[in-house]
């Protein structure tokens, strides 16, 4: 199965959320993005991608793990940026992005653990996906849009564990399909 570990926003952020993105939309030439619907606005931690059934158990009890060892922490949405002149536009992070990292790094380390192949490390950089593009595209706009946007601070308490289903009807707009596999609570003293 298709997996990754992440921190999901609360509803209401994700309301906020979807107020600016609307707004994002009616600018010239949204049209010509991919729109992540908000049941895909979470913050991955660490991509798995396909998994065997075999290894999801360790995999499951090393992310307890980590996230018994992980204190809670405040964050919210704000800002924004992209990836590859375009291709990714997201919504930043504040609050405690240093907590946010160290999560990020213990997901990691628990899948390497577990033996689930991650490849090589990359330095984590905290954003939830908002539009995708094929091509390049000026999404400076939308930058210039997404700076002045922050969503209410919570507290981040958990650490979820998501299975993802691509699109196979091959019809435009399509979402993947996600699913909790498993949520830990964070435990350790802050």
């Amino acid at each position: 199965m298709r997996l990754f570990a992440a921190v999901l926003p609360p509803e209401d952020v994700t309301s906020e959320l979807a107020a600016e993105v609307a707004e994002l939309r009616r600018l010239p030439g949204a049209d010509g993005l991919r729109w992540t619907g908000r049941p895909g606005w979470h913050y991955t931690l660490a991509f798995y991608g396909e998994v065997d059934d075999d290894l999801v158990p360790d995999l499951s009890a090393r992310l307890e793990r980590a996230a018994h060892r992980t204190a809670r922490f405040p964050l919210a949405v704000r800002g924004g940026g992209q990836f590859g002149h375009g291709r990714a536009l997201w919504a930043g992070a504040e609050g405690d992005v240093s907590a946010l990292r160290l999560l990020a790094d213990r997901a990691e380390s628990a899948a390497r653990k577990a033996g689930v192949p991650m490849g090589e490390h990359r330095r984590y950089k905290a954003h939830l996906t908002v539009a995708r593009s094929r091509e390049n595209v000026d999404v400076q706009p939308y930058l210039d849009a997404l700076r002045r946007f922050a969503s209410r601070t919570w507290t981040v308490d958990e650490l979820t564990l998501v299975r993802s289903d691509l699109p196979k009807s091959g019809v435009p707009g399509e979402q993947p399909r996600y699913e909790t596999v498993g949520r830990w609570p964070l435990e350790a003293a802050g």
